[in-house]
């Protein structure tokens, strides 16, 4: 069990860069456990504030549930207190409060509740399945806004005022309006995370509608970078931020987007880049071609060749 309280849990959160470790697989695309725990040792030897385990990064979408649990409880493991753990979770209502439930037996501090499967729903449904997750841990839960699951703002202090242990809320709309409408109304009720694909895009404007930290997925390959990064958005060093987004992350969005499923499949192409392997992607996912791999290549030698200037020069 968390020995955490869901409010510290959000403090810790939104104090930091926060990122999504990607689950490996073997060539028979079984759970590299082995592996998950080499990448997460290693991630959390560089600065970052939170783990957020089996997530949209870690290919949730593909895992069994017992796979989540797996991957959560080797997680805490790893982590061993150090930084908080987030658990995946999702899918229909009753799948989302087994997982949850898993999750916390696991160790895990909070929840990120992703989108429930396929169907749309309304208002008043979407709230009312929070609500039973939320009811059915005792660890905090983060909220999700995204695709089939954009819950408004009325709805979201409601729910605020009935589950004491939801206290988060990531965004992966990008609808500004709605954002600042979520925050006008709950204000510091709620941590804020950045959550649309590449957040570093977003970051800098979203800092200023009180949304203090984001998911970094470069920070699987690429974590002194990342934390750079994040220095320098929380800094508003507009110079910085404004060069590594034209030289690395544009470029590297536009690689992302050449194929579909890619958001997943180019960090591990990453990591293969850095000599750090996690296997292939779990179909349906594909994994990035080998111009690609070599294009992505140069970009990370070039970004690395940028942060060496700059760390010979402070």
């Amino acid at each position: 069990m968390s020995s955490m309280t869901p409010n510290e849990m959000a403090r810790t959160v939104g104090a930091g860069l926060l990122t999504f470790p990607v689950t490996p697989f073997d060539a028979e695309h079984r759970v590299d456990e082995a592996k998950f725990r080499e990448q997460c040792a290693w991630m959390l030897s560089h600065d970052v504030a939170a783990l957020f385990a089996a997530g949209g990064t870690g290919e949730f979408f593909s895992l069994t549930a017992n796979e989540v649990e797996r991957v959560v409880r080797a997680a805490v493991e790893v982590a061993a207190g150090k930084v908080p753990v987030i658990a995946g979770c999702g899918y229909g209502t009753a799948m989302a409060v087994e997982l949850a439930q898993r999750a916390e037996r696991a160790g895990a501090d909070g929840i990120l509740l992703l989108p429930p499967y396929l169907m749309e729903a309304n208002q008043e449904g979407l709230a009312a399945h929070v609500e039973a997750v939320c009811r059915s841990v005792s660890i905090g839960v983060i909220q999700y806004n995204r695709g089939n699951a954009v819950l408004h703002e009325t709805g979201l202090a409601r729910l605020a005022e009935r589950c004491p242990n939801l206290v988060g809320f990531k965004d992966g709309v990008g609808d500004l309006e709605l954002m600042m409408r979520v925050y006008a109304t709950l204000g510091d009720r709620l941590t804020y995370i950045g959550g649309l694909p590449t957040a570093e895009t977003f970051a800098m404007p979203y800092l200023e509608m009180g949304v203090t930290t984001y998911s970094s997925a470069i920070y699987n390959f690429m974590p002194e970078w990342a934390v750079a990064f994040y220095r320098a958005v929380r800094a508003r060093d507009h110079a910085t931020v404004l060069q590594e987004l034209r030289e690395f992350v544009l470029p590297y969005i536009a690689l992302r987007d050449r194929g579909r499923g890619y958001a997943v499949s180019i960090v591990k192409a990453g990591l293969n880049v850095i000599g750090r392997p996690a296997g292939p992607v779990r179909l349906p996912l594909t994994d990035l071609t080998r111009t690609e791999h070599d294009e992505l290549a140069a970009l990370i030698r070039s970004a690395d060749a940028r942060l060496a200037d700059r760390t010979s020069r402070t």
